[in-house]
């Protein structure tokens, strides 16, 4: 078993993916800052084999002195969210996630070279291939299309120059790991002044999943959703991801390898938002919708190809968007019942 330093471990995906690796009988210590959220309580937290470190991942020394003994290091802090996120904050983005990977490279690359790392794994993203005109989206395409547009997707792609040149020079080995539309429980308001509305509901600030199922409980009606509708997405689950980047860490042949995870199944957000209505509404309430102006960066397709992840890590996404809404409306609906949304 490892002991691996898990960047970003409060965080949506973090927190998934910290859980997974408590259960594979790997040690995790854990650092974040909860700039996000604040701070949040997560079930593995009395777990002997999982310490966590209040901290700011840009802070080399810090990301230094944890990685004193560590096999592994999960690049996963980044200041992130939803579109209305990283449209209200564009440039706090580009500025903030810069400094992280800079200082998560710096001090990786002193730990492989004094210590025992023996590999750094990169959360990236699906808007890598924002700019992408065919379909599936292949690893390798990124480096082929277009660079995206927004500071979001074009920094998620420098994380991947980070790992890259990281090996080119000084021989870190990576992994490069890139979910796709994260689905899960654990999401809150984001903190910040930004206010962004959604008809008479203002959104979380997170991703289409909760923002959708808060309108619909706080009595949104017709339901407003951004464009026509017909943007297609990958909806994944949080728990399947997790296993995913798991592993991606632990694989051998994963070794300076890239990989897209995801489920292999399309749906599109006004499919999404039926679906939700229903299981909210029930099967006698018309689903009435409006289109709002859509944001400037919101992607129409975004399909990735999960034939490599499959073969050569022998992961597929198995839990159903059926299956997730059942856990994460519930969730959030207590959410808003206790004003946490």
């Amino acid at each position: 078993m490892a002991k691996i330093l898990v960047t970003g471990s409060a965080g949506f995906i973090g927190g998934y993916l910290v859980a997974e690796l408590l259960d594979r009988g790997h040690e995790v210590v854990g650092v974040d800052n909860f700039s996000k959220y604040g701070p949040v309580a997560q079930s593995h937290e009395g777990n002997p084999r999982f310490r966590f470190v209040e901290g700011d991942a840009r802070d080399t020394d810090l990301l230094t002195g944890l990685l004193d003994g560590c096999d592994h290091l999960v690049a996963g802090a980044a200041m992130i969210g939803g579109i209305s996120y990283f449209h209200a904050y564009a440039y706090d983005l580009l500025a903030t996630n810069e400094r992280i990977m800079a200082a998560t490279c710096d001090a990786a690359i002193r730990a492989h070279r004094d210590g025992r790392l023996s590999k750094v794994t990169y959360l990236s993203s699906s808007m890598v291939f924002e700019s992408t005109e065919h379909w599936p989206s292949r690893e390798g395409d990124e480096r082929r299309i277009p660079p995206p547009l927004s500071s979001y997707g074009f920094q998620k792609l420098a994380v991947e120059y980070y790992a890259r040149a990281a090996w080119d020079q000084y021989r870190l080995p990576y992994t490069i790991v890139r979910p796709f539309n994260c689905v899960g429980v654990g999401e809150g308001r984001a903190l910040g002044q930004a206010e962004v509305l959604s008809g008479n509901v203002k959104l979380a600030m997170s991703h289409v999943v909760p923002d959708l199922v808060q309108k619909i409980v706080k009595g949104q009606d017709p339901l407003h959703i951004l464009g026509e509708g017909d943007q297609v997405r990958h909806y994944t689950y949080g728990g399947d991801l997790a296993r995913g980047i798991a592993l991606a860490i632990e694989h051998p042949a994963a070794a300076n390898e890239d990989f897209n995870l995801s489920t292999a199944e399309s749906t599109t957000v006004l499919e999404l938002a039926e679906l939700i209505w229903r299981k909210i509404k029930g099967p006698d309430v018309p689903f009435r919708y409006v289109s709002d102006d859509p944001f400037q960066h919101d992607v129409q397709k975004r399909v990735p190809d999960t034939t490599k992840a499959h073969e050569v890590l022998g992961f597929t996404a198995t839990t159903s968007l059926d299956e997730m809404l059942d856990e994460v409306i519930p969730w959030v609906t207590d959410a808003v019942a206790e004003g946490r949304l």
